[in-house]
């Protein structure tokens, strides 16, 4: 079995005006990453949204000194993006549709993804969202460490950095064996 993480695809990462935007580059993995999304939901595989939360008041975060406030618990700024927001809202009451809150870069850290994607027997893990260089990056290293196949959808990734962006994807590869599709 196979899971698919979408990883931030979020307002304050992808829209023009969010606070800590992707852009034109986040907006333009929209149909591709909605696409797998859908297609993942519809073959009854795992889909996991692993979506940052934040408090600004929050003085013990590092992100709260390195990244304006962004994403906060109870805002607009952490709604899902454009179409992926309906498309989780008509399929997030079904058992394969999980939604998972993160605090820090990688979707692993702190959150019961690991023990979840191990209760279903799941070796492979495909990879979507922002940034590709910064949360993308850190859930997939440690997807890696943990044993798992990783797959990052590359016309589903997209970062604020372009070089970052290119250095993720060959790390991906390079370093972590990771099947670039």
């Amino acid at each position: 079995m196979k899971a698919l993480l979408s990883i931030d695809y979020t307002y304050d990462f992808v829209a023009t005006d969010g606070a800590l935007t992707t852009g034109a580059a986040g907006q333009a993995i929209e149909e591709k990453l909605v696409g797998i999304t859908k297609e993942f939901i519809e073959q009854g595989d795992y889909v996991v949204f692993a979506i940052d939360g934040h408090d600004a008041t929050d003085q013990f975060h590092p992100e709260n000194k390195l990244f304006p406030p962004h994403n906060l618990i109870g805002a607009k700024g952490r709604d899902l993006y454009g179409s992926l927001a309906p498309l989780y809202e008509q399929n997030n009451a079904l058992t394969n549709v999980y939604w998972i809150d993160k605090r820090h870069y990688s979707a692993f850290s702190g959150t019961d993804l690991d023990i979840r994607l191990r209760e279903r027997q799941i070796k492979e893990v495909y990879l979507t969202g922002v940034c590709t260089d910064i949360c993308v990056l850190h859930t997939a290293v440690d997807a890696y460490n943990l044993g798992y196949q990783v797959f990052i959808v590359k016309d589903a990734v997209a970062s604020f950095d372009p070089i970052g962006h290119e250095w993720a994807l060959k790390h991906f590869a390079g370093t972590l064996g990771a099947t670039i599709v």
